[in-house]
């Protein structure tokens, strides 16, 4: 009698056939929790997502999402697969823009995100300065608060940004541009502006202005923590009678008598308001705000996106002297 081998009760597992595509919907659906925003930034129909990532599930065996009728939650065997897709189309990407250089040389895009009440006054000097030395080069511009551009950022919607320390998102690196001294702004008038030292404004403790009424940006703007830290640092928690989103509509307010505020210098050096307030030094030492220029870590950074943080580096170091 011969004996048959044991074939028939084993299972063979064939090569994966997944396809890039593949990941990138699953990457939006993780970042979503929902098909149908997912569908929706994506620009497919909702069944054929659903049905694109069924198809993922069954080739590698596992199930990367926990359904029900609202949302969508990561399994433990998701979270490590979105981990490793992430880096997947990262390197595709990286691959993607090495090409790009070779073919193109001085050519590309690059996308800047960039604070509000930053971008106003420091890109005007940046940007002029980096089309005269890559006129090929295109630079997209997005704005927003320094809070989003850390997550636009580290998903890839930005190659750079413009933001200023501490960032919070972990995924993130950074090169330093340049540090930026901070400045008091009070209306005319104000008791400090009468103390005076051989025609020059005395320097301002923090600690004098516990009882001052602040005047700060709204949260997720960068600055605003910054002010806060300073005056907690100093022993007190400021005293906000007003918000707002716009750093020039803050120093109008503080001009016409509502409050004061700290002000970036490179902003009240430049300030455009029909309203100014006078503008206090800070005593030593000195507070400032240390800008950088942020990306994904492990993130390829193509020649342009080099090309325009020196060019930021240069113009800020004229714009220091």
């Amino acid at each position: 009698m011969s004996v048959q081998p044991e074939h028939d009760n084993k299972k063979t597992i064939g090569p994966m056939t997944m396809e890039l595509r593949q990941l990138q919907y699953a990457l939006q659906i993780a970042s979503e929790r929902n098909f149908s925003r997912a569908a929706e930034k994506l620009h497919i129909a909702q069944p054929s997502l659903s049905q694109q990532l069924s198809k993922l599930e069954k080739e590698i065996g596992v199930l990367l999402f926990q359904r029900n009728t609202s949302t969508v939650e990561l399994t433990h065997a998701g979270a490590l697969f979105m981990d490793q897709a992430q880096k997947i189309m990262d390197a595709v990407e990286l691959l993607r823009q090495e090409m790009s250089d070779i073919s193109q040389l001085r050519g590309g895009k690059v996308m800047v995100g960039s604070m509000p009440i930053t971008g106003a006054h420091l890109l005007p000097h940046v940007l002029p300065s980096f089309k005269r030395k890559y006129p090929e080069i295109e630079i997209a511009l997005l704005e927003d608060s320094s809070m989003n551009l850390e997550k636009l950022t580290a998903g890839g919607k930005t190659d750079l940004s413009l933001l200023s320390l501490p960032l919070q998102e972990p995924s993130l690196t950074y090169e330093i541009i340049g540090e930026e001294k901070i400045d008091l702004a009070v209306p005319a008038g104000h008791p400090l502006t009468e103390r005076t030292k051989d025609g020059k404004h005395v320097p301002v403790r923090i600690e004098e202005l516990s009882g001052e009424s602040f005047i700060v940006l709204k949260k997720g703007q960068g600055f605003r923590k910054i002010t806060f830290d300073l005056c907690q640092k100093a022993g007190f928690e400021p005293n906000v009678v007003f918000e707002s989103n716009n750093m020039e509509t803050i120093q109008s307010l503080v001009a016409t008598g509502m409050g004061i505020t700290l002000v970036p210098r490179f902003i009240s050096r430049s300030s455009r308001s029909e309203f100014v307030p006078i503008y206090l030094p800070l005593s030593e030492p000195v507070p400032s705000r240390t800008l950088v220029i942020a990306y994904r870590r492990g993130r390829y950074l193509s020649k342009a996106a080099e090309a325009f943080i020196d060019t930021f580096k240069e113009t800020m170091q004229d714009l220091v002297k």
